[in-house]
């Protein structure tokens, strides 16, 4: 199975870069499975497109018709489903749950947004309800409607959800009103590939309304206008360099960003061994030293236990990943695959010896000792590794390195607030969870937490198996963070188009504020 020279979809055609292009590998094997090239391109040229041809499509459709058109892409991916999983265990080294959590995301997603849509009916426009009385006589009132925005959506995704991580934004950005222009990171870029062609093959999209860029995407940046939204998930250097970007300063476009960051999980002082969320908790640390190989933006990199149960828990996840099988995914044994390329091994390695000077291994700590299938020379393998680190609130490194691999770190805290106060240190991320059946004590530290996390999971008994887990995001949460983390947000529900829609104050008397929420989808954004 080949990917062949990837081509990008602009102007509403297929178009072949220029250039040899960068090689798309096989992480477990390290195989060129094809070429990834936009050279040539003509991104200025792609977007006027969206916006002349895509642009009016979209929102001459009502919120119901563009629920319709995300359902139609979901059904599409559905019934290539299986094919996307051949690509995504070559191409990213998934195993089977890694390669559905990506593909059955995203089109979990899209059924969600479609059903948002119909819900909303046959409107353009949303009206808040409620209106402000601005004069003595009540003949002046104030609403407030949101409509969409006349510009293009640009998604540049990183490497890690080349399924999830793009149809998530697409979702938002049709639903919206507005067309999207999905660039995909270069070294997974096949599985983004081979869904959108599909797509486009099916006829389910008008024209201009999707595009793709596989390459560089040279001048995209340059080409966005004002009206235009770029949302960016990816490291924290790129996305310093987007927010620095002359036309960005200049033009001003919208700018969400989704960056790394170094999450956490808490133990609450009331779990003893034995306790239900004390082996959850330990069923999530191993998750994330399993799940994608540890390439998760929301992984758990952070692992706070009270100080006397340190020994207990660091043994309990030690045992359970040393029984861990690695290697090939393709073999039914394998629970972990590799890391995307060697340059992110490399990285992972960099990572580690980072840490040594504040940390001990406590199992793992580089390339694994055997494999089950694969390239061990080749291939980019990284050992589950549990580290720890006995003084971290002494320490800088632990709340500053994110090891975008399978890479926990487990720290002691004291006091009931102590594991809270910890993980703040992170300085904004994506994700925190806490596992506890302490009530009161959970509640008090999700106050605490909230500020500096974008979402915050609480398990209890009650919630038990229940929970998505710490790592997953659903659409009906907000997706994001302050801080280190990007002070973005997307999704959420309905949220998730406040991004691609503008909310404008209308002055006026109240006869003319009712005509617009007649013809207005009522709703809170």
């Amino acid at each position: 199975m080949s990917a062949g020279k990837l081509e990008s979809f602009v102007e509403g055609r297929w178009q072949a870069g220029s250039a040899e292009g960068r090689p798309l590998v096989n992480p477990t094997t390290g195989e060129e499975l094809g070429r990834v090239d936009a050279s040539g391109v003509d991104c200025a040229a792609a977007m006027g497109h969206a916006r002349t041809t895509g642009l009016p499509a979209l929102q001459a459709m009502t919120f119901a018709e563009r629920g319709g058109l995300l359902r139609g892409i979901a059904d599409v991916l559905a019934a290539n489903r299986d094919a996307y999983v051949d690509i995504a265990r070559l191409n990213s080294g998934n195993t089977a749950v890694d390669a559905s959590i990506d593909i059955d995301g995203g089109i979990g997603t899209l059924k969600v947004y479609a059903g948002h849509g119909k819900k909303l009916g046959d409107a353009t426009t949303i009206m808040e309800a409620g209106t402000d009385q601005l004069a003595r006589e009540d003949v002046f009132r104030a609403g407030h409607i949101w409509t969409s925005r006349p510009g293009v959506g640009v998604h540049i995704n990183a490497f890690n959800f080349p399924s999830w991580g793009m149809w998530e934004k697409v979702a938002c950005s049709l639903l919206a009103g507005v067309p999207a222009v999905a660039k995909p990171a270069s070294a997974t870029a096949w599985l983004s590939h081979q869904m959108v062609r599909d797509v486009i093959a099916a006829g389910v999209v008008p024209d201009g309304v999707l595009s793709l860029i596989c390459g560089s995407g040279e001048g995209l940046l340059d080409a966005l206008g004002p009206f235009d939204q770029l949302a960016f998930t990816g490291s924290a250097d790129t996305a310093l360099m987007l927010r620095n970007n002359g036309n960005i300063l200049k033009r001003a476009p919208r700018l969400n960003i989704e960056a790394d960051s170094v999450n956490a999980t808490i133990l609450g002082p009331d779990a003893k061994p034995g306790d239900p969320v004390y082996d959850l908790l330990v069923r999530e640390a191993v998750k994330a030293l399993s799940v994608k190989a540890g390439q998760l933006c929301t992984n758990i990199r952070r692992i706070f236990v009270p100080a006397d149960q340190l020994a207990g828990v660091s043994e309990a996840i030690a045992a359970k990943v040393g029984g861990m099988s690695v290697g090939d995914p393709a073999n039914e044994s394998v629970r972990m695959g590799p890391l995307i390329n060697k340059a992110q091994q490399q990285a992972a390695f960099d990572g580690l010896a980072a840490l040594s000077a504040e940390t001990t291994i406590v199992t793992g700590g580089g390339a694994p000792d055997a494999l089950d299938g694969g390239d061990a020379d080749r291939g980019a393998f990284v050992a589950p590794t549990l580290l720890s680190c006995a003084e971290p609130g002494a320490a800088w490194a632990v709340h500053e390195t994110e090891v975008f691999g399978p890479v926990s770190t487990i720290m002691p805290y004291e006091g009931t607030d102590g594991g809270a106060s910890l993980a703040a240190c992170g300085g904004g991320s994506l994700a925190v969870s806490v596992f506890t059946n302490d009530t009161d004590w959970a509640a008090q530290t999700a106050r605490f937490v909230a500020p500096y996390h974008g979402r915050v999971l609480v398990v209890d008994e009650e919630v038990g198996k229940n929970s998505t887990g710490h790592s997953i995001v659903m659409p009906q949460c907000v997706h994001g963070g302050p801080g280190r983390a990007g002070g973005g947000e997307e999704l959420g529900g309905l949220r998730g188009l406040r991004f691609y829609m503008q909310r404008s104050a209308v002055q006026g008397s109240p006869t003319l504020l009712a005509s617009l929420a007649d013809g207005s989808a009522e709703a809170t954004l």
